[in-house]
């Protein structure tokens, strides 16, 4: 307010019939296929929520703000009855419009506008001072801000429509790159899940892959150094390398010498800093059929976890240290794979340093190995959702680095 001048005035990831997980929930952020993409407005959808958000804040906030205009424009009117001619109600009149261009409709915000002119004229109608300059002053400004608002509106609207047409594609590439797996390969129930570090993004320089093949279920989980469009790439040649070796190799080994290989054509392809220092560390499992065992090979990547249908917890700790994928140039010791029980009921966990380096905010590490002993999940895909909700609370609702997890389950 002021004095008058001269010129002044949060669905549910589980199937209530069985208990059955659908990952899809997760990987679109709590959206399942086909439904629409929210508006980051609040005229036609929700704001995203932020993770680890308190859903019942969230829903106050939404309500409070859906009702600004309003609440501007009865203070406004009210302002201006009650006070001295001297004092002014027009920047609440002015504010209404304003606040609900970006949040309301195209025809929301023109009845705002309308609205707030109206309610001015009234007022003014009712003091005697509508003939006024200044009351023709606030009242040409209220409706310059009406104007003004409505063209913020559609612009507000085109670049949400730019933004859900991005993440449309962004999604569409995050399935080319990094497809989902089936719920189930082979003899496995498997679920897996990826959660950027950057809000909005869909993928970055995490990766996993899992592929039937000859010798039995194979798998790979993987972090590539650095960030952007240059680790997405490498992401893309692992993962081709990885089902392409899975097919033919008949040793894990093998595999591991393929994506070394493909990794250092990729380097010398690549120009800077990259052809010198590109690495991808990685872990990968390989599950014969007929055999309640499981082949590791750990190439510099956090071990996998393996939780038994009692809920004893095993760190499948790799035998001896080997340099990421990458480097093999520096001379690292041979592959050998290390095999362990992998009874029926049993859950192998592989993960990115996402998981087991997300701090909280004494900055100390998740431990994902102290969560999950002594207990029992019924699937897969339970196991991820219980392990991503805990390391938001850990973290405190965000996270400074991507993470992959990938589970698959002995039934």
């Amino acid at each position: 307010m002021g004095q008058r001048t001269g010129t002044q005035r949060a669905g549910d990831p589980y199937d209530p019939r069985d208990g059955s997980y659908d990952p899809a929930y997760d990987r679109s952020g709590g959206r399942l296929p086909g439904d629409p993409v929210p508006d980051p407005g609040l005229g036609d959808g929700e704001p995203a929520r932020s993770a680890g958000a308190n859903p019942r804040r969230i829903s106050y906030t939404r309500r409070f703000v859906r009702v600004l205009p309003v609440l501007l424009i009865a203070a406004g009117a009210l302002y201006e009855y009650l006070t001295p001619r001297d004092f002014t109600g027009g920047p609440l009149f002015t504010a209404a419009p304003l606040v609900a261009a970006p949040l309301y409709s195209l025809r929301g915000t023109v009845l705002t506008g309308v609205s707030a002119v109206v309610a001015a004229l009234v007022v003014h109608i009712r003091l005697g001072v509508v003939t006024q300059a200044e009351a023709v002053t606030e009242m040409a400004t209220v409706a310059t801000a009406a104007v003004l608002a409505a063209l913020i509106n559609v612009l507000v609207r085109r670049g949400n429509a730019r933004l859900a047409s991005v993440r449309e594609i962004a999604e569409a590439a995050q399935r080319a790159v990094l497809p989902e797996p089936g719920e189930r390969i082979g003899a496995l129930d498997v679920a897996a899940r990826y959660e950027a570090a950057q809000e909005d993004a869909f993928i970055g320089g995490d990766l996993y892959a899992v592929q039937e093949s000859p010798y039995g279920v194979r798998l790979v989980v993987g972090d590539v150094r650095g960030k952007g469009m240059g680790a997405v790439a490498a992401v893309a040649v692992v993962i081709g390398a990885f089902r392409e070796a899975a097919e033919q190799e008949a040793t894990l080994e093998a595999v591991a010498g393929r994506l070394e290989r493909a990794l250092e054509r990729e380097g010398a392809r690549r120009d800077g800093l990259d052809a010198f220092e590109g690495f991808t560390t990685a872990v990968l499992a390989e599950i014969p059929r007929g055999e309640e065992v499981v082949r590791i090979v750990n190439r510099g990547h956090p071990p996998p976890l393996l939780l038994h249908a009692d809920g004893t917890l095993v760190t499948l700790d790799a035998g001896e240290p080997v340099l990421p994928l990458g480097l093999g140039e520096l001379g690292s010791l041979p592959d050998r794979a290390q095999e362990a029980e992998f009874p029926k009921g049993a859950t192998l966990l592989l993960h990115t340093d996402g998981l087991s380096e997300a701090r909280d905010e004494r900055g100390r590490f998740y431990d994902p190995a102290a969560f999950l002993a002594g207990r029992t999940f019924p699937a897969p895909g339970a196991l991820l959702t219980a392990l991503a909700d805990e390391v938001r609370r850990h973290s405190g609702g965000g996270t400074t680095d991507d993470m992959a997890l990938l589970a698959v389950r002995r039934p």
